[in-house]
Protein backbone atom coordinates (compact mmCIF):
# COMPACT_ATOMS: atom_id res chain seq x y z
CA UNK A 1 0.00 0.00 0.00
CA UNK A 2 2.81 2.54 0.68
CA UNK A 3 4.13 2.06 -2.86
CA UNK A 4 0.67 2.62 -4.32
CA UNK A 5 0.27 5.80 -2.24
CA UNK A 6 3.70 7.07 -3.36
CA UNK A 7 2.89 6.30 -6.97
CA UNK A 8 -0.50 7.93 -6.80
CA UNK A 9 0.96 11.02 -5.09
CA UNK A 10 3.74 11.31 -7.65
CA UNK A 11 1.32 10.68 -10.52
CA UNK A 12 -0.85 13.49 -9.18
CA UNK A 13 2.11 15.92 -9.03
CA UNK A 14 3.26 15.01 -12.52
CA UNK A 15 -0.34 15.23 -13.67
CA UNK A 16 -0.65 18.77 -12.34
CA UNK A 17 2.41 19.86 -14.31
CA UNK A 18 1.26 18.07 -17.47
CA UNK A 19 -2.24 19.46 -17.00
CA UNK A 20 -0.89 23.02 -16.68
CA UNK A 21 0.91 22.55 -19.99
CA UNK A 22 -2.20 20.96 -21.54
CA UNK A 23 -4.42 23.86 -20.45
CA UNK A 24 -1.86 26.43 -21.59
CA UNK A 25 -1.82 24.92 -25.08
CA UNK A 26 -5.62 24.57 -25.10
CA UNK A 27 -6.28 28.17 -24.04
CA UNK A 28 -3.63 29.56 -26.37
CA UNK A 29 -4.98 27.70 -29.38
CA UNK A 30 -8.61 28.57 -28.66
CA UNK A 31 -8.17 32.19 -27.60
CA UNK A 32 -5.28 33.28 -29.85
CA UNK A 33 -5.61 31.02 -32.89
CA UNK A 34 -9.39 30.44 -32.65
CA UNK A 35 -8.96 26.69 -32.95
CA UNK A 36 -12.00 24.50 -32.22
CA UNK A 37 -11.86 23.41 -28.55
CA UNK A 38 -11.87 19.63 -29.19
CA UNK A 39 -8.89 19.88 -31.57
CA UNK A 40 -7.07 22.29 -29.25
CA UNK A 41 -7.69 19.90 -26.35
CA UNK A 42 -6.08 17.07 -28.31
CA UNK A 43 -3.01 19.25 -29.02
CA UNK A 44 -2.82 20.07 -25.32
CA UNK A 45 -3.19 16.40 -24.49
CA UNK A 46 -0.25 15.49 -26.71
CA UNK A 47 1.96 18.20 -25.16
CA UNK A 48 1.01 17.11 -21.66
CA UNK A 49 1.59 13.46 -22.52
CA UNK A 50 5.17 14.14 -23.64
CA UNK A 51 5.98 15.82 -20.34
CA UNK A 52 4.09 13.16 -18.43
CA UNK A 53 6.08 10.33 -20.01
CA UNK A 54 9.42 11.70 -18.98
CA UNK A 55 8.39 12.52 -15.42
CA UNK A 56 6.25 9.43 -14.76
CA UNK A 57 8.84 7.05 -16.12
CA UNK A 58 11.53 8.49 -13.88
CA UNK A 59 9.69 9.56 -10.74
CA UNK A 60 6.30 7.87 -10.45
CA UNK A 61 6.91 4.35 -11.65
CA UNK A 62 10.73 4.37 -11.54
CA UNK A 63 10.77 2.17 -14.59
CA UNK A 64 14.02 0.72 -15.87
CA UNK A 65 12.46 -0.87 -18.91
CA UNK A 66 13.89 0.30 -22.21
CA UNK A 67 12.33 3.42 -23.74
CA UNK A 68 11.53 1.37 -26.81
CA UNK A 69 9.13 -0.79 -24.81
CA UNK A 70 7.66 1.73 -22.37
CA UNK A 71 7.64 4.51 -24.96
CA UNK A 72 5.53 2.46 -27.35
CA UNK A 73 3.13 1.47 -24.60
CA UNK A 74 2.95 5.03 -23.30
CA UNK A 75 2.25 6.29 -26.81
CA UNK A 76 -0.67 3.87 -27.16
CA UNK A 77 -2.13 4.96 -23.81
CA UNK A 78 -1.58 8.62 -24.78
CA UNK A 79 -3.32 7.98 -28.10
CA UNK A 80 -6.24 6.49 -26.20
CA UNK A 81 -6.24 9.49 -23.85
CA UNK A 82 -6.23 11.89 -26.80
CA UNK A 83 -9.14 9.99 -28.38
CA UNK A 84 -11.09 10.07 -25.11
CA UNK A 85 -10.33 13.77 -24.79
CA UNK A 86 -11.65 14.46 -28.26
CA UNK A 87 -14.79 12.41 -27.72
CA UNK A 88 -15.67 13.92 -24.34
CA UNK A 89 -14.80 17.48 -25.39
CA UNK A 90 -16.94 17.09 -28.51
CA UNK A 91 -19.84 15.74 -26.45
CA UNK A 92 -19.59 18.44 -23.79
CA UNK A 93 -18.79 21.45 -26.01
CA UNK A 94 -20.52 20.65 -29.28
CA UNK A 95 -23.26 18.38 -27.97
CA UNK A 96 -24.17 19.94 -24.62
CA UNK A 97 -22.98 23.50 -25.29
CA UNK A 98 -20.75 23.58 -22.21
CA UNK A 99 -17.99 26.19 -21.94
CA UNK A 100 -14.77 24.64 -23.17
CA UNK A 101 -12.81 25.09 -19.93
CA UNK A 102 -15.56 23.52 -17.81
CA UNK A 103 -15.74 20.67 -20.31
CA UNK A 104 -11.99 20.21 -20.11
CA UNK A 105 -12.07 20.04 -16.30
CA UNK A 106 -14.56 17.16 -16.39
CA UNK A 107 -12.72 15.49 -19.25
CA UNK A 108 -9.42 15.77 -17.37
CA UNK A 109 -10.86 13.84 -14.42
CA UNK A 110 -12.17 11.05 -16.61
CA UNK A 111 -8.99 10.71 -18.63
CA UNK A 112 -6.64 10.97 -15.60
CA UNK A 113 -8.22 7.96 -13.92
CA UNK A 114 -8.02 5.92 -17.10
CA UNK A 115 -4.38 6.83 -17.77
CA UNK A 116 -3.23 6.11 -14.21
CA UNK A 117 -4.72 2.64 -14.32
CA UNK A 118 -3.40 1.92 -17.81
CA UNK A 119 0.13 3.08 -16.95
CA UNK A 120 0.24 1.26 -13.64
CA UNK A 121 -1.13 -2.01 -14.99
CA UNK A 122 0.45 -2.06 -18.44
CA UNK A 123 2.91 0.68 -19.44
CA UNK A 124 5.26 0.70 -16.45
CA UNK A 125 4.29 -2.59 -14.78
Amino acid sequence: MPQLFRQLSSFTGVGLLATALHYGVLIGLVEVWRAPPPAAAVAGSVAGAALSYVLNRRHTFRSERPHRRTGARFALVALGAAALTYVFMSLFVNGAGAPYLAAQVVTTGIVALWTFLAHRIWTFA
